[in-house]
């Protein structure tokens, strides 16, 4: 379907979600449907919870925050720990039915926790996390149980490093609690599910252009800001282009290498979420990309 089909499908008082990889319009979506329809708007992107990078994760804009109300963006600190779970929990009082949730955002595994349910799993503690940070991620593969190793994205670090610290601290693999997990909060078929189709070939170029827009908006001083105390082991600074744009601070790159590299390792990550869409959202309603502002109502 495309846009229009979707704003309109949502016009049904029941909750929305609206998975997509980053720059595929996600978050444009979400906001049509709130003014057409009402709602409120709620993160499921684990980097935009975070308060330290909001222009590199392209949180909702001073204009956006004022046309709909929005939940869950930019309100957990830096050195703050926050995962599926904590986000799960929150997400919970939301569902009360006072107001209809429009669940946007990039993270499938916060989509399946709340869709599928989610693993009661022992929280880490802080020694084992940091004997994971200094880790590499083959050594961290390596000790993981074959079933864990074939349900995870080995290519995202943050994943590779949680099943190993629930094996380390727990002694049961990561696919051991998830197939003991309890019911989900909000099954599929009570909501309106929709991810958005984003083929390399359109996804492309709105990264590049989103990458300047961004740096233009201040991300370079946004980078400048969190510069000193930077550290990529942190979840709160993974945001991508963080470590590009602060290694050109630093005089290790120029701004050209920077800007590459970033689009780089965004396309990465947009064709990781792709995957996991795909594996494990086959039920969803795909959504036409978005090529132009005028596909969506006025």
């Amino acid at each position: 379907m495309d846009m229009k089909a979707a704003i309109r499908d949502a016009g049904r008082d029941r909750p929305v979600l609206i998975a997509g990889p980053t720059a595929s319009g996600k978050s444009a979506l979400a906001l049509a449907i709130a003014e057409a329809h009402g709602g409120v708007i709620v993160n499921a992107d684990a980097l935009q919870v975070y308060a330290r990078w909001r222009v590199l994760t392209a949180r909702p804009s001073d204009d956006e925050l004022a046309h709909a109300p929005h939940r869950l963006y930019g309100h957990v600190g830096a050195n703050d720990a926050y995962s599926a779970g904590h986000w799960l929990r929150e997400v919970a009082p939301l569902l009360d039915g006072s107001e209809r949730p429009i669940i946007v955002g990039g993270t499938g595994l916060y989509f399946t926790a709340l869709t599928e349910g989610l693993a009661e799993i022992p929280p880490t503690p802080n020694e084992v996390r940091a004997e994971g940070d200094a880790l590499d991620q083959i050594t961290m593969l390596a000790a993981l149980d074959a079933r864990t190793r074939a349900r995870i994205d080995t290519q995202n670090p943050a994943r590779v490093q949680r099943a190993w610290e629930v094996w380390h601290a727990t002694g049961r693999g990561l696919a051991d609690w998830q197939d003991d997990t309890a019911p989900p909060l909000l099954p599929p078929e009570a909501a309106l599910t929709l991810v958005i189709d984003a083929p390399p070939s359109l996804l492309t170029p709105r990264i590049e252009t989103r990458f300047d827009a961004m740096l233009a908006s201040g991300a370079m001083e946004e980078a400048r800001a969190n510069a000193a105390d930077f550290d990529f082991n942190r979840p709160a600074d993974r945001a991508i282009g963080a470590p590009e744009l602060i290694a050109y601070l630093a005089g290790d790159l120029t701004l050209g290498d920077a800007r590459e590299r970033a689009v780089i390792a965004t396309r990465q990550y947009a064709k990781r979420q792709r995957t996991w869409f795909r594996s494990r959202m086959k039920g969803w309603d795909r959504v036409e990309l978005l090529t132009k502002s005028s596909d969506l109502p006025e």
